[in-house]
């Protein structure tokens, strides 16, 4: 315990304590290294962020090594400071040349600021995503198919850009698939990664659309190796199936005035003891509850020879 005493006061006792204090500040230069400092280290996360960290500590090392030649003549204090200004300099260009290799086309970045960007997700992850759809968008024009009822094949995974499309099943109207959604998502979320399937329904574009698709197998191995980018299209299929589910409940109504809600089944076959009840069908059958009670859309062009390119 002595030792460990007499240790701490040879720390602290051992130098001479100041008993006269400068007078005079210090110069210019020392202030305003200190001002980059304080600004600095106010920085946020990100690849922005970390840009305007590096930069302003590079500047405040930089000021004080000029303040160590030039004030104090003190070589070590000047050699610390350069060494940190180097290391900030060499980090921001790092930072800078990994900005740049993030770079998007307009559609793609469009897409990262309404969909991933307010879910938090980074540059480096979406720069992932891109890469698994060969950063390709593709064009679909009106009226020709994306997928045809019992044709086509469930391969790919495709979310919206611009543009509408209809979905129908059987000559049946059942809803649309603007901007932001998912084109297939109840045919993904219905097949096991190992499974086959082909469409239920029919997908045809109202307007001249673009779209973005992830083949099956290459989206799934890029869940395997990074679990995050795995939960996160999890949760955006899961939010998209719902808002499909919300949308056929809008549009479906059954007799007397009564309203089917997919929410409240018991209390619909309450309300209508004679109407026999909606059996819900697959899942790939993209939500085709509701279909039976709607009328055919008139009118519906056969998509035979305007399939989209799988």
């Amino acid at each position: 315990m002595g030792e460990n005493a007499s240790f701490w006061e040879s720390l602290i006792y051992a130098h001479p304590t100041c008993t006269t204090w400068k007078q005079e500040a210090e110069g210019s230069i020392y202030h305003l290294a200190s001002i980059f400092f304080v600004v600095g280290f106010m920085g946020g996360s990100g690849f922005f962020g970390l840009l305007y960290v590096f930069s302003l500590l590079g500047l405040g090392f930089l000021c004080s090594s000029v303040w160590a030649w030039l004030d104090v003549c003190a070589a070590d204090i000047f050699s610390w400071n350069f060494v940190l200004f180097a290391i900030c300099f060499v980090q921001f260009v790092y930072v800078t040349y990994q900005v740049r290799s993030v770079a998007f086309d307009r559609e793609f970045q469009e897409l990262y600021s309404a969909l991933f960007q307010p879910l938090g997700i980074s540059l480096t992850v979406y720069r992932k995503i891109v890469l698994c759809c060969d950063a390709e968008v593709i064009t679909l024009e009106k009226e020709h198919c994306y997928a045809m009822q019992g044709k086509t094949p469930i391969d790919k995974l495709s979310l919206l850009v611009s543009g509408r499309i209809r979905v129908t099943v059987d000559g049946e109207f059942l809803h649309y698939i603007f901007p932001l959604q998912f084109l297939d998502s109840p045919e993904w979320d219905s097949l096991r990664p190992t499974e086959e399937g082909i469409f239920q329904v029919t997908l045809t574009a109202e307007t001249d659309c673009r779209y973005v698709a992830w083949r099956r197998k290459k989206l799934y191995l890029l869940f395997a190796k990074h679990r995050f980018i795995s939960r996160l299209f999890s949760i955006l299929i899961g939010s998209d199936i719902a808002e499909k589910l919300y949308a056929l409940n809008d549009r479906v109504h059954v007799g007397q005035g009564f309203r089917y809600d997919i929410r409240l089944p018991n209390f619909y076959h309450v309300a209508l003891p004679e109407t026999p009840p909606v059996q819900p069908s697959h899942r790939s059958h993209h939500l085709q509850r509701g279909s039976p009670m709607r009328k055919p859309t008139a009118g519906l062009t056969n998509c035979g020879s305007f399939l989209a390119p799988s």
